[in-house]
């Protein structure tokens, strides 16, 4: 179903996820800021497609138009078993797409954010395999997919796109785990910071300041690690001065050893009691070769002379 305004299109709104400048606080609104389940923005096809980077133009028929849905933090878009209508975009915000076990253990499996496109896990049975939470107020485009299937029999340049589309972001999720899959902890952990980054500079963000709006334990559960693992990484990455870490908010200072970091130093702490025990482990070392050495002489000296002595005697 198309979805035509009442009223003229309001200005489109500014990003909240992310903010351009990299000395500042991203701002964020509160939850007085009159989000509604249902927006008044409508987007066309042109919009979409180069919110999505994709190369489409027609003038064929009446323009159509597409209704925004906004969420505040907290909420979801899609469940899991929900029945499968709409695909979505990201036009702003940031969001975490996971699956939960039948004990209620969540999996986090990707960060979407502006030009990202959701909702493809449900084309196969027509329900939603994976939940969609937004992390911030965002703001989304839903592409009915009766009205995307009906399209793509008018524009067939169209269709193809947005296939396109689809296959990128299946390509992206399968590269990214296909890399974390090969790289030690600490360096997942880098690899993920690094890759952040210059993902916002394509966006067109700053890519050496931005803040965090996954938790500790949402990164964890991205990478396959122990929540533990990941804060000690960050602080060691933050004692060594390649990144900067202030609460959530992240500065890359060295962004080529962020993306070919592959494993900590050993911290001063180990350093330190290396230095403390080597004197007394040497110490101890020579201790016992010197009570031993005396021993082992007299041994020698007295198989020694058995021998002397059996040669006299024959």
């Amino acid at each position: 179903m198309f979805l035509v305004p009442t009223s003229a299109p309001a200005s489109n709104i500014e990003s909240i996820a992310l903010a351009p400048n990299a000395h500042a606080n991203f701002p964020s609104l509160s939850n007085e800021a009159g989000w509604r389940c249902k927006g008044d923005l409508w987007s066309n096809l042109h919009d979409i497609c180069e919110l999505l980077n994709i190369r489409f133009s027609s003038n064929k028929g009446k323009e159509i138009l597409f209704q925004h849905v906004r969420y505040k933090a907290g909420q979801k878009i899609h469940k899991i078993g929900q029945h499968f209508e709409n695909l979505a975009i990201v036009n702003c915000g940031f969001l975490k797409t996971g699956v939960i076990d039948e004990y209620g253990s969540e999996q986090v499996l990707s960060f979407p954010m502006k030009g990202d496109l959701l909702g493809i896990d449900g084309i196969y049975n027509q329900c939603h395999a994976t939940e969609a939470v937004a992390l911030s107020d965002c703001d989304i485009i839903l592409v009915p997919y009766k009205t995307f299937s009906t399209l793509g029999h008018t524009y067939a340049e169209l269709e193809q796109a947005m296939f396109s589309v689809m296959s990128r972001e299946l390509l992206r999720e399968r590269t990214m785990a296909s890399m974390l899959s090969a790289l030690g902890a600490e360096a997942k952990v880098a690899r993920f910071l690094s890759n952040l980054g210059i993902r916002f500079s394509e966006l067109g963000y700053s890519g050496k300041v931005f803040n965090l709006r996954m938790t500790r334990h949402e990164i964890a559960s991205y990478l396959g690690l122990a929540i533990e693992t990941v804060s000690r990484t960050l602080t060691a990455l933050h004692e060594l001065g390649v990144i900067k870490v202030d609460q959530r908010q992240i500065a890359i200072i060295d962004a080529l050893f962020l993306k070919t970091f592959r494993r900590l130093p050993s911290t001063r702490s180990r350093i330190k009691v290396t230095q403390m025990t080597a004197p007394k482990v040497t110490r101890s070392l020579t201790k016992n070769i010197t009570q031993k050495v005396p021993v082992l002489s007299a041994k020698n000296t007295l198989l020694q002379q058995n021998k002397e002595l059996a040669n006299i005697l024959n």
